[in-house]
């Protein structure tokens, strides 16, 4: 089944270099990894502030042992930060079984990432995992790396992790059961997985807020905790979330169940009560975008009617 949920990352001009950054980062560590323009800026009925992209890529995927993350080739308007990061789980059982194979592969990554990054948890052990570290590589993503316990139950290699703060602190465990609830009727449905509470106030985040969640929406894992470091990050379009619907129906439901900031409605882009931002789009976007005049006639838009392409 084609990915259904698929981050996008915002680049400030920078996607193919990121995308082959990423694409000899995951190789290095042994995964299949591979990036590739996979659409380009029109020549004709762009913005005043997108006339400099004419011609240039638009979108570079990279793909990871089959996952997708979209890379936005864009201005300076926006950039990612670590309120969404992604954990990559070093299971041995992607390595055959072998945990010094795992953690060989999780160090060869860590050196890759953290090159002209910032570290903000050093690699090493912590109470919850013998190995882990969390970077900011030198184009502003955020990484967690985890080597995990075989023996426990199987994850994605990489899962979205979201991390509320400001005006969604101690909302991560409402957000995953809106989240659940508004996506039940995805294929394979959706369910709220693991949750542990801090237990005691930490930073910003109350006694019960989530130092760790987890949510399922059809086949794709996400995380979501309550930020208890004390300095707030705060969601923007740097890294967003693209749900690829299959008719209009599908779009419009979304788009009723998630939008709720109406000045940020544009071009299928959304922003939910929580502050994430999503784009929903047509499965067949790229299809459509072929039309004559589509792309401007989607520039007009806020959510996306397929006719009207």
């Amino acid at each position: 089944m084609a990915q259904q949920i698929v981050p996008n990352i915002w680049c400030n001009r920078t996607a193919e270099q990121a995308g082959g950054f990423y694409a000899a980062a995951f190789d290095a560590a042994g995964f299949d990894a591979s990036a590739a323009v996979t659409a380009r800026y029109p020549t004709e009925g762009l913005l005043d502030f997108q006339r400099e992209f004419a011609g240039e890529a638009l979108v570079v995927d990279v793909v990871i042992e089959g996952t997708q993350l979209a890379l936005v080739n864009a201005g300076s308007e926006f950039s990612p930060n670590p309120s969404i990061s992604f954990m990559v789980n070093f299971d041995p059982l992607f390595f055959g079984g072998d945990v010094d194979a795992a953690r060989r592969g999780l160090d060869a990554l860590w050196t890759k990432l953290s090159d002209g990054g910032a570290v903000m948890m050093p690699l090493g052990e912590y109470p919850f995992a013998a190995h882990y570290g969390w970077v900011q590589d030198r184009y502003g993503v955020s990484w967690q790396l985890m080597l995990t316990r075989a023996e426990g139950e199987p994850r994605p290699l990489i899962i979205p992790a979201l991390m509320f703060d400001g005006p969604a602190q101690n909302r991560a465990a409402e957000a995953a059961a809106r989240y659940v609830e508004l996506f039940a009727g995805f294929p394979g449905g959706s369910q709220v997985g693991h949750q542990s509470p801090y237990g005691a106030a930490t930073g910003d985040a109350t006694a019960d807020a989530l130092a760790f969640g987890e949510f399922r929406i059809g086949e794709q894992w996400f995380m979501g905790s309550d930020n208890g470091s004390g300095t707030d990050h705060g969601f923007t379009n740097g890294v967003s979330l693209q749900v690829n619907c299959a008719d209009q129906a599908a779009i419009d439901a979304l788009w009723e169940g998630l939008s709720a900031v109406p000045e940020a409605e544009q071009c299928g882009w959304l922003v939910d009560e929580f502050g994430v931002s999503w784009q929903i789009v047509p499965a067949a976007l790229g299809e459509l975008m072929q039309r004559p005049g589509a792309y401007e006639r989607l520039m007009q838009m806020k959510k996306i009617v397929i006719a009207d392409l």
